[in-house]
Order: structure tokens, then sequence, then C-alpha cells
């Protein structure tokens, strides 16, 4: 494995992050909702999740799960379902539309249920699956060993980590514009609506 390798596999995995998918939508209506520990406890919760299947990846685990075609099929209806239940509580927020003071002295229960939404968000999407058991091992040299595999999945997992901070910060310094009434609504419902329409497109996908 040659470093020239390694920084293609860098260029490739930020344009790769920088996509908005439902971590992205997760960890936007986490930092609105219950403010920037909340928002960095869900980018933890990816990023665990990140680690997981990286790894599990590199030992061949991943490889099971998707030769074992129901266990493929249940970890692919539960990010379906649980997309779609995120997507449907912030439509309903929009929907009543009564925003509570928030009050960040309850942290650390909220940074659990925010690391937990992102981890699960997470782990539910097959397509990480196959990105970590497919797409990694095409930037390995010939000889290459597991090693590089576990590099090449934890640089990934500790990017998205590191935008997703950064987006929680951008996202907290602008939250008392967003948190306004009308502005707010109009977030839930829009991100609402990209959730469920992530969960359709998964529900709808051949992975």
């Amino acid at each position: 494995m040659s470093w020239s390798k390694y920084a293609e596999f860098l260029a490739f995995a930020v344009v790769l992050v920088l996509i908005p998918g439902p971590d992205f939508a997760v960890v936007t209506k986490n930092t609105l909702v219950g403010g920037r520990r909340r928002g960095r406890w869900t980018a933890l919760g990816v990023s665990s999740s990140n680690l997981v299947q990286g790894t599990a990846a590199a030992f061949g685990v991943s490889g099971l799960i998707l030769r074992v075609q129901p266990l493929f099929e249940a970890i692919k209806w539960a990010g379906v379902g649980y997309l779609a239940y995120l997507g449907a509580q912030a439509i309903r927020s929009a929907l009543r539309g009564q925003y509570p003071p928030v009050d960040e002295a309850d942290g650390h229960t909220r940074g659990l249920a925010g690391w937990r939404q992102g981890f699960t968000s997470n782990i539910t999407n097959p397509k990480v699956l196959v990105f970590y058991l497919a797409v990694l091992p095409q930037f390995l040299t010939p000889g290459a060993g597991l090693g590089w595999l576990l590099v090449l999945a934890w640089s990934h997992a500790a990017l998205g980590l590191s935008y997703q901070l950064t987006l929680v910060t951008g996202l907290h310094g602008l939250r008392r514009l967003l948190m306004r009434r009308t502005v707010r609504r109009s977030l839930d419902a829009t991100t609402g609506a990209v959730l469920l329409g992530f969960s359709a497109r998964l529900a709808t996908e051949h992975v």
C-alpha cells in the first residue's frame, strides 16, 4: 500500500463525506433540537457506527451479513423504518409548531439520545456495509494486509466525524436565528421530508 494510494482514497472519502445523506439530516435535526452537545453526541454516534462497520468489514463480518440475505434484508428494513420514524417525528413537530425553550442542563440525557439516533441511523444503512466491503478494497494495492484496510475504514470515520462536528458548530452559531418559530417549522418540515425521502429510496433500492 503506497501513500499516494492512501491520499487518493482520502480525496475520494472527502467528496463522499460532503454528500448530504441520512447522517447529515439526523445530525442537523438533533443540533437544532438539542443544541451543540446533542449534535456532537449524534456525530459521535454516527462515527461509532462507522468504526464498527469498518472494522467488521475488515474482518469479513460484513461479507457474511451480505451473503445471509434474510439478515441483510432485516437490517435494510430496520433502517427504512427508523428513518421513516425520525421523519414522521420532524413532520409532527412542524405541524404542532410548539417549541419550548431548550434547556441544555440535562445535556447528558440529550447527549445519549443523540448518540443513539446517530448510531442507529448509520448502523441500519446497508449502503455503509456495501461501501466498506466493496469500495475500500479498491484502493488497496496487491499484498496490502488487514492493517491497511482498517486504516482506510478508520480514516473515513475520522473524516466523517470532523465534518459533522464542523457542521454542528456552524448550526449552533446560527441557532438563535434558526430557532425562530417560523424558521424552525420550515426546517422541521424540510428535514422530515428529506428523512422520509431517504426512507422511501432505501425501501425501493436494490442494494
